[in-house]
């Protein structure tokens, strides 16, 4: 049978549908191009308790180095533009840094492991474990609250579209450990915020401890770091850091009268909360300034006190299960607000800085299992 010729209608749609299907495969590979690392980046994000807590692991480059080359960032604000346009490629998101009640301290296992625990003391605050491993730094797991992301009630990363504004995460993180065993948490103080002006690069909070666990795997290092740029506090507000470090080393990092004060264990305290005594390998640290003089304000001496009395009775010395009973000792129980929200210890973590692990329990739910991961897997 003779084949008819196709007609020209039929050559015209089948032109059609060919030129649509390489604008689509065209499209596709664009997407992929521009945002391949960050679709993986979401497509990592996995729910792993009802809280919520989510894990997540950030394929490719964040840009921090970009960062600190632009000039850094003086204020959330300029943060806020660099995420978007680096991370983002131009969504508009929102990072804000409310009141932190909250506790850290450093400790030694009886098997010689360094151990740093830590509460994070706030409103109802979704909580997600990052994974970042940098080309040229080390890599981390670090706790940030969604919270300040613009996550909430109403809203969580389910999908591929309200999982966006995550891919801002590692640039939010308030306490964490990296590959060389280094950890951080940052915790407020009620006092004038930090506000460095030299001729150095500008850091924010967050900032500052992503750059610690990017790049410093002493305490010694951490602080060096500190030393090279302007802090700035988010949030408009103060903080101090907990450092500590595999070999047992810690330090708490203030800021007061712009400038930097630096304490290692046994150095005096404020407040009558326990003098420091020499030859202490142990710290501690809540809501109120620890370098002497008359800087005593804030809050949280009553939990700083136990922290220090119970580290002192054990010479230092608990497990990793000990530990978090002592955050459970320290943790805030639920309390309702006059305007209707419900504060309390968000999370509670204990990372081993030997073994690598972070062992995780939200929302106070201490008689069930902690939710732990290890940087080795």
């Amino acid at each position: 049978m003779e084949k008819k010729p196709m007609s020209r209608a039929k050559k015209i749609v089948l032109g059609v549908v060919v030129a649509v299907a390489v604008l689509v495969v065209a499209a596709v590979v664009a997407v992929f191009a521009l945002f391949g690392h960050e679709l993986k980046t979401l497509g990592s994000i996995e729910k792993v308790d009802d809280y919520p807590l989510y894990t997540m692991t950030y394929d490719g480059d964040y840009g921090i180095d970009a960062f600190i080359e632009q000039g850094g960032a003086s204020n959330d604000a300029e943060l806020i533009q660099f995420v978007v346009s680096r991370i983002m490629k131009g969504l508009p998101i929102t990072i804000d840094l409310p009141d932190l009640a909250c506790s850290t301290f450093n400790a030694t296992t009886a098997e010689g492991d360094a151990i740093f625990g830590r509460n994070f003391d706030l409103e109802y605050s979704p909580g997600m474990l990052v994974r970042t491993n940098p080309a040229d730094g080390y890599a981390s797991v670090s706790m940030v609250n969604l919270g300040f992301l613009g996550y909430g009630e109403d809203k969580m990363p389910e999908d591929l579209i309200s999982s966006l504004t995550a891919l801002a995460a590692p640039y939010a993180p308030l306490d964490g450990v990296n590959e060389a065993g280094l950890a951080v948490g940052v915790l407020l103080i009620d006092t004038e915020p930090t506000n460095q002006q030299t001729d150095k690069v500008d850091i924010t909070t967050t900032t500052a401890i992503r750059m610690m666990l990017d790049s410093c795997a002493t305490v010694d290092e951490a602080v060096a770091l500190l030393g090279q740029y302007d802090m700035h506090s988010s949030a408009n507000s103060c903080y101090h850091f907990q450092i500590a470090d595999a070999s047992g080393a810690s330090v708490i990092v203030e800021y007061i009268g712009g400038e930097m004060s630096v304490l290692e264990p046994g150095d005096a305290t404020t407040m009558g909360a326990l003098s420091g005594e020499a030859g202490v390998t142990y710290q501690a640290a809540t809501n109120f300034l620890l370098t002497p003089g008359e800087y005593d304000f804030g809050g949280g001496q009553d939990r700083y006190q136990v922290l220090m009395e119970t580290l002192a009775a054990a010479d230092g010395v608990l497990s990793e299960d000990e530990a978090m009973d002592l955050l459970q000792s320290v943790s805030r129980e639920v309390q309702i607000r006059d305007d209707g929200s419900v504060f309390q210890t968000q999370w509670s973590v204990v990372y081993n800085l030997d073994d690598l692990t972070a062992s995780i329990i939200m929302g106070g739910k201490y008689d069930e299992p902690a939710f732990e991961v290890s940087l080795a897997s």
